[in-house]
């Protein structure tokens, strides 16, 4: 059986990566049959999770094991998009990977308060002693992260604006379909919806949630997969 190294569930999401949680989500399209293992960090082939065990193959990175899937199992997740159609969807990955993620980190690890009630949260099993030196480190580690990707030369207030922009269009792309290219999903829906979930997280305060929170399809979009592929997590 597969087996998919992950976080596990925090702060009420499935998983509290969206990379992991996008790379399960594709999983549950594919109709596969998994598992998930929380104690696989120490052993991450590229320093992070998700990665994944496919009879004794190690892969790693959430869009690898997208192309595992397909390849191995048969599965086309963006068979019904035209070449355009696919280039969209890749794009529009490609801004929530690689632009609001950093957003998203900047405001659960730079804010004070959310680090407190999130990320801090992460080195609660280690011992009294090395518990705040840890936190301390890997949060300037973070930072500095952050300064190299360029968000964290940004004040808070310049990053909110780039996130608002970035969310904005991926609700354009999204409009009134019920997926992220029309009436079925495709690959890139698996991505939007771990993004859309970690933004609309009601235990981190920031503009980048408030500006989520604003689109209605946002929102519609994310209840309707999280009913499909993680009903346990359904409020209510």
């Amino acid at each position: 059986m597969i087996t998919l190294f992950a976080f596990g569930p925090a702060f009420g999401l499935p998983d509290s990566s969206p990379f992991v949680m996008k790379a399960e989500t594709l999983l549950k399209m594919a109709g596969l049959e998994y598992r998930t293992d929380r104690s696989g960090f120490g052993g991450a082939p590229k320093g992070k999770l998700p990665y994944m065990n496919d009879a004794g193959e190690l892969i790693a990175d959430s869009t690898f094991i997208r192309w595992h899937i397909e390849k191995k199992y048969g599965i086309d997740f963006d068979r019904r998009l035209t070449v355009a159609e696919r280039g969209v969807a890749w794009s529009v990955e490609k801004l929530l990977e690689d632009n609001l993620y950093w957003a998203m980190v900047h405001a659960r690890w730079m804010d004070p308060v959310n680090f407190a009630k999130g990320p801090a949260t992460f080195f609660n099993e280690l011992p009294w002693p090395i518990r705040p030196i840890v936190r301390v480190v890997v949060r300037r580690k973070i930072r500095g992260y952050l300064g190299g990707q360029g968000f964290g030369r940004h004040t808070t207030i310049e990053i909110e604006r780039l996130a608002a922009r970035g969310i904005e269009s991926v609700a354009a792309v999204l409009g009134d379909k019920p997926y992220l290219m029309g009436d079925e999903p495709c690959g890139a829906d698996a991505t939007v919806f771990a993004f859309v979930a970690n933004m609309l997280c009601p235990v981190f305060e920031s503009g980048v949630r408030t500006a989520a929170e604003s689109h209605a399809n946002l929102v519609a979009f994310h209840g309707r997969m999280l009913r499909q592929h993680f009903p346990a997590f359904v409020q209510g």
